[in-house]
């Protein structure tokens, strides 16, 4: 896993367009890209699933570990490795205040601090080149 540089990460956490594609079994072609909400905690990058563990990228981004991103008009090869919020409940409430100033006054928001979003959050690092070799 790797750090974000700090120009990077400062522009996705001023962002509201991120599309995430984890990618399919054969590990290099990417899924369709799905827009979703992201935050930033700590300099690290944190998603949820709107449909919870049921969410088809949510379970190919378990499954592969891999895709890509794109946002701030690039396209970033990255890791994705879910978090168990249970695990780890400090962290939880910090993505969930995250989540509420970011998304604040959005009729969307409640279902995103939720028990089926938080039992499907991924942090999102980018991948080393030698990731992708």
């Amino acid at each position: 896993m790797t750090a974000w540089d700090t120009e990077t990460i400062d522009r996705i956490a001023a962002a509201d367009d991120l599309h995430i594609a984890p990618y399919r079994p054969d590990g290099a072609t990417p899924g369709t890209p799905t827009w979703i909400w992201s935050v930033v905690v700590d300099d690290r990058l944190f998603v949820r699933a709107w449909n919870g563990p049921r969410s088809r990228w949510y379970r190919a981004a378990v499954e592969q570990r891999a895709g890509i991103i794109e946002t701030v008009g690039r396209r970033i090869d990255v890791t994705m490795t879910p978090i168990d919020e249970a695990a780890a409940p400090e962290l939880g409430t910090r993505i969930d205040a995250a989540y509420r100033t970011k998304y604040a006054g959005s009729a969307y928001l409640p279902p995103m601090v939720a028990e089926g979003p938080k039992a499907a959050t991924v942090e999102i690092t980018p991948a080393l080149e030698e990731d992708r070799a």
